[in-house]
């Protein structure tokens, strides 16, 4: 019977292997084919006839980025798909005023992005710790149109293992990953300084497909919602959410390939990835072979409106815990312009975490919203449930303790509520000054390790890229 479940699973597993690759295959038999015909039709793109081109392809790409205007002329409708994109593959609301900086170099359009939040960050409890210390991350994106066709390479760097000391920041009831060798519990693990490395295609086969294969060192498959960095509706917090682990904490991933096909309002893709979660070094890739799957469904009903659903095995993603996870996933999402590069965001997203070695389910809930007011102030929310499994993996002796006699998961909610003041300091950076407090309830059993009521503060300065006004 082992035989043959083995022979099965290999074979589905071969089976997938074939389909995304024959995807890769025909797009970039499509890319070949588009350099062939790229020097005839860069000579047909002109007057008119370009100025309605690019008109349909706002229609089916549905861009709404602050600076694309100049652009127009020299992206076609698949550079225009591609500008769009969060992190790997990852789409907010299409109608989401990304806040970007665009340049032109010959044939060349580039993007810029980059943001930093430097907080000091104060927690009450006997779990509670204080830190100061920044979070940031920048984007460049270089996007070239060949024929139909268009190529964008997209590098996003993060100095977090320099700015973010001894390996993490506090945030109570925060689990996943290690340092020093030992689980990070109470605390958030700083990102890569490559957080993402990857080379994306796209190509329209009819006014209403688009077909795309994106590949990279490092990169975000197609597993769960935009990742929180990237998230319009969590643009003013800067800690990570309490279900990150169960939603989009493989953003940041080992040898990615993609392949994808929107047909109107519906997106499915298909990736196979490295699905071990990156080492403690946060310098380097933590290389590795394809040996976890996942595919996604996204639907873009209107431009203010998206909502993905999305599954993946992942084996062996946290390195002290043997056993694979099939992670499950499902989000709505609305951003709603309001002017001035500001807009209200709102996401609602669900996760769960199966573990096959022991049968082991967990999942978590997570309600954010950015409001805008008066162009300069916005008031953040935040509301997490989450099933915690991990909280006490540093203390084996407490954790054992505590599963005789209470169990091993708890039901940790979570409620923050923040707000933030834009200043007019530099003409291209969005300077805000704000503060959020998170109220935790958490079980009986383990408020004597946490306290009855406790609580975190964060102050922060907010730096973010825009484009000159």
């Amino acid at each position: 019977m082992v035989v043959e479940n083995n022979r099965f699973r290999n074979g589905r597993i071969c089976r997938a292997q074939s389909i995304l690759l024959g995807m890769v295959m025909v797009t970039l038999s499509a890319a070949r084919i588009d350099a062939q015909q790229e020097g005839r039709q860069q000579n047909q793109h002109s007057g008119s006839e370009q100025m309605q081109h690019d008109h349909g392809a706002m229609g089916h790409a549905g861009m709404q980025m602050p600076g694309m205007d100049h652009m127009h002329m020299n992206m076609n409708e698949a550079g225009m798909f591609l500008m769009n994109q969060a992190s790997g593959t990852s789409m907010n609301p299409l109608s989401w005023p990304m806040p970007m900086v665009n340049k032109q170099a010959g044939s060349w359009n580039f993007m810029f992005m980059a943001e930093a939040f430097v907080v000091d960050t104060q927690q009450s409890g006997p779990r509670g710790r204080d830190k100061f210390y920044s979070v940031n991350w920048g984007m460049i994106s270089a996007e070239r149109d060949l024929g139909r066709g268009a190529f964008m390479f997209q590098f996003m760097p993060s100095l977090d293992p320099a700015t973010v000391t001894s390996r993490r920041y506090p945030e109570l009831f925060q689990t996943g990953e290690t340092a020093f060798g030992k689980p990070i519990v109470d605390g958030q693990h700083p990102h890569n300084f490559f957080m993402n490395l990857g080379l994306n295609y796209a190509r329209p086969l009819s006014e209403d497909a688009t077909v795309q294969v994106y590949y990279a060192p490092v990169g975000d498959p197609a597993l769960g919602p935009v990742a929180f960095p990237h998230r319009a509706s969590a643009s003013e917090l800067p800690q990570a959410a309490l279900g990150h682990h169960w939603q989009d904490s493989s953003h940041i991933a080992a040898n990615v390939l993609t392949a994808a096909i929107q047909y109107k309002i519906v997106r499915l893709e298909a990736s196979g990835f490295y699905g071990t979660e990156p080492g403690e070094n946060r310098w380097t890739i933590d290389w590795g072979p394809i040996n976890s799957w996942s595919s996604r469904l996204s639907v873009f009903p209107t431009k203010n409106w998206m909502g993905q659903i999305s599954a993946g095995r992942l084996s062996k993603p946290e390195h002290q815990e043997e056993g694979d996870v099939l992670r499950s996933t499902a989000s709505v999402h609305y951003t709603r312009p309001l002017g001035e590069g500001t807009s209200w965001s709102t996401s609602l997203i669900w996760g769960r975490n199966h573990h096959i070695l022991d049968k082991r389910n967990s999942n978590s809930y997570l309600l954010e919203s950015v409001i805008p007011f008066r162009r300069r102030n916005f008031v953040t929310g935040r509301i997490e449930l989450v099933d915690k499994d991990e909280l006490f993996a540093d203390q084996p002796e407490l954790r054992e303790r505590l599963a005789r006699t209470a169990g091993s998961s708890f039901r940790i909610e979570a409620y923050t509520l923040g707000y933030t003041r834009d200043v007019r300091l530099f003409r291209n950076v969005a300077t805000g000054i704000g503060a959020n407090l998170t109220a935790y309830t958490l079980p009986g059993a383990i408020q004597p390790y946490y306290g009855e009521h406790p609580f975190g503060v964060n102050v922060f300065l907010r730096f973010r890229l825009q484009p000159g006004q």
